[in-house]
């Protein structure tokens, strides 16, 4: 599947809280939430690991999307998104707060696009972002 760091003194020592996209808007659409539970159960991976949306450094314009299924970490923060749960790193989150992911199918194919509010420009391929 396709798709820096905050200075808070504030240091977390319990599970990751999970938050309703609403509190900070991150979330999927309901077609998107489909697929990924599609994906989730023809792979046959385990309920226990949750959607990781995370910002990467690459590409024309500094910045891409990643998303792929993986384990929670004690620094993570959590979303419920129709019944997917999303996992997000506290540096890619300042970058994704605001985003709702969608799923779309077209003549030019399929996959998962970013509605990131964020983004200043883009690439001309559409594979990278600046903010």
């Amino acid at each position: 599947m396709e798709t820096q760091e905050s200075t808070a003194c504030q240091t977390e020592t319990a599970a990751p809280k999970t938050e309703s996209p609403s509190e900070l808007m991150l979330g999927l659409t309901a077609k998107a939430a489909e697929k990924v539970k599609e994906i989730q159960a023809s792979e046959a991976i385990d309920a226990a690991y949750g959607l990781r949306l995370r910002v990467v450094g690459g590409g024309c314009s500094g910045f891409a999307y990643d998303l792929y299924f993986d384990q929670v970490q004690d620094t993570d923060r959590t979303f419920d998104s129709h019944g997917v749960k999303l996992v997000v790193d506290q540096m890619s989150l300042q970058y994704l707060a605001g985003t709702e992911v969608d799923y779309v199918e077209g003549l030019q194919g399929a996959g998962f696009k970013f509605g990131n509010p964020n983004v200043k420009s883009t690439c001309g391929c559409g594979s990278s972002f600046s903010v």
